[in-house]
């Protein structure tokens, strides 16, 4: 049981130390200087030349190499009268490109509030399943301790207790991804004032509680004990 428990806790710091290099890849400086068409026009946030552009007959979900339409450029460029023109000519807000990341969660994973309220307000889903991981923007965020992207999917309706198929939630991710501090608190708070399913377990079988007491993160342990985690 302990050489179980060591390679487990040696799974995760392995993933929480690469995590961030499996995240959606925003285009690179070279890749936004070759574009054309709509995608340099989301790039640049110039909605009347999407609009001139789909006129002309632009497909509106054309792709680069990554598989990014114009929307999810002007996602990671934070253009949103980009978003706000592409979204009025039918652009498929919530596509996935490449590595499976819709625009909402590459907004969640950017900590960028304001973009993702834009495509909220658009209709993008919360709901989708994304990432190689089969995870979800909520997911993705509570890893981070985005708290007020959390709080901002929860009201849209993400699903709370969506398993990824590395078998964490994002009640587990905030824990076991996190670092104990501040935003995975708040994060945590978030996730379980809005009724989030704290008995869940790791692929080990270890609750929330669990891997809280076995990090040592003493606020994490109090809140989940207060809320009836067992």
């Amino acid at each position: 049981m302990k050489r179980r428990t060591l390679i487990s806790g040696l799974m995760v710091a392995a993933l929480a130390s690469t995590v961030p290099a499996w995240a959606q890849v925003a285009p690179s400086a070279s890749e936004a200087a070759a574009y054309r068409g709509l995608h340099a026009a989301a790039h640049q946030g110039d909605a009347a030349k999407i609009a001139r552009l789909v006129a002309g007959g632009a497909a509106v979900n054309a792709t680069d190499a990554r598989g990014r339409t114009p929307l999810h450029v002007a996602t990671f460029a934070r253009q949103h009268e980009s978003i706000r023109a592409l979204a009025k000519a039918g652009a498929d807000i919530d596509r996935l490109e490449a590595d499976r990341y819709d625009a909402v969660t590459i907004a969640s994973v950017a900590d960028d509030e304001e973009t993702l309220r834009v495509l909220l307000q658009l209709g993008a889903s919360a709901k989708q399943t994304t990432s190689r991981y089969d995870g979800t923007a909520l997911i993705a965020a509570a890893h981070l301790g985005h708290d007020g992207v959390v709080r901002q999917l929860i009201a849209a309706g993400a699903p709370l207790d969506h398993v990824n198929n590395l078998h964490w939630t994002a009640v587990i991710e905030s824990i076991v991804l996190g670092d104990g501090g501040a935003r995975h608190q708040a994060t945590l708070r978030a996730l379980i004032e809005a009724g989030a399913n704290l008995q869940l377990t790791d692929r080990n079988g270890q609750t929330p509680l669990a891997l809280a007491k076995s990090r040592g993160y003493a606020a994490m342990v109090a809140m989940l004990e207060k809320a009836g985690a067992r």
